[in-house]
């Protein structure tokens, strides 16, 4: 018998999450039935879209979330023994699958690629950035755009795909490494918005003819600050509201609709799993293709892994995508490669 190790939901969030939000169980798996494998966990994913997600679960329910997975066992002939999958499984070590929803890498990944990318700049995140800013900002060449959250795991490949199609990119973040960070990546003009004295002089001095498209993680006041400066008919992707996210507060007033309707501006909302099929399959070439050409190219995807316990990633304390790399511990999860705490919410 395979015992798995799974995380779940304890107690709904109230405020920042913590260490009691969350247990660790485990329990036996049963023998395989034919037409299905099982899986073990090599990475487990961790998003900010699930302090908002959780508030449709049960408590006592799986945390959700991907991962990237072996097949150790099977008795489905489309999925043999030694196949790497990306599986919607959630939080945990092992499970069984009768192979729906599982979805192959690609053909061409390239042995010296990390398969933990599968969950990064070629997976979710990296979707979330190529969707929301080619289709949704529809940017161009020479376009002006700003991304807030900039050192995070989508903002990073928003600002490196935008610098790809010839765009000038503005970044906000929260400390001066993962400014300093950014600007590695590539951006114009990076900022970190806590210690400068006016964002909105700042927003001004970075361009002063205004912006193009605005990719907002953040959401809440910055973007109230930040609309009033898009150019006539700009285009506003909204992927998140992580400033709101574990706020016990009222929300603040969104921006005047005067701006919006006299600029003529575009804000639309989205989630990644909107584009399937052929369409998905071609960002994800177009993805793994940059990523794999980082070494010799300026404004390569360049990926970066941290390991978090779960409260800390649910209230987004690092700039850098979090995978839990398995098996998973009996007590807590480490920080492995992020150096520096930060309390903000992935900014």
């Amino acid at each position: 018998m395979v015992r798995a190790k799974t995380w779940i939901l304890k107690k709904h969030f109230e405020g920042y999450p913590t260490h009691s939000n969350f247990e660790l169980k485990t329990t036996e798996l049963p023998a395989l039935k034919n037409g299905e494998l099982l899986l073990e966990a090599l990475f487990l994913t961790v998003d900010p879209y699930m302090r908002v997600a959780a508030k449709k679960m049960k408590e006592g329910e799986k945390m959700m979330g991907q991962q990237v997975a072996r097949v150790v066992e099977s008795k489905n002939s489309a999925f043999p023994v030694g196949t790497t999958v990306v599986a919607s499984s959630g939080w945990t070590t092992h499970c069984i699958s009768d192979g729906t929803g599982l979805e192959t890498l690609p053909a061409e990944w390239p042995d010296t690629l990390p398969l933990s990318l599968a969950l990064g700049a070629v997976g979710m995140t990296g979707l979330t950035a190529y969707f929301g800013l080619l289709d949704i900002c529809g940017v161009k060449g020479g376009e002006t755009v700003m991304v807030n959250a900039a050192a995070g795991a989508v903002g990073a490949v928003v600002g490196q795909i935008a610098k790809l199609k010839g765009c000038t990119v503005v970044g906000a973040a929260g400390s001066d490494d993962k400014v300093a960070y950014i600007k590695k990546l590539g951006f114009d003009v990076a900022f970190n918005y806590k210690t400068i004295a006016s964002l909105e002089e700042t927003l001004k001095k970075a361009s002063p003819d205004g912006y193009d498209c605005y990719f907002d993680n953040v959401g809440g006041e910055f973007s109230n600050v930040v609309i009033p400066q898009m150019k006539k008919f700009g285009r506003i992707a909204i992927c998140g509201a992580i400033s709101t996210y574990n706020s016990t507060r009222p929300l603040p007033p969104g921006p005047p609709a005067e701006i919006v309707i006299y600029q003529e501006l575009r804000m639309e909302g989205f989630i990644v799993s909107r584009w399937q099929g052929a369409v998905r399959q071609k960002a994800l070439k177009d993805l793994l293709t940059w990523v794999s050409e980082h070494s010799c190219r300026k404004t390569a995807l360049t990926p970066k892994t941290g390991i978090c316990t779960p409260e800390e990633e649910a209230q987004g304390i690092s700039s850098q995508k979090m995978l839990l790399d398995t098996p998973i511990p009996t007590d807590s999860w480490t920080m492995r490669t992020s150096p520096q705490r930060v309390t903000d919410l992935y900014t």
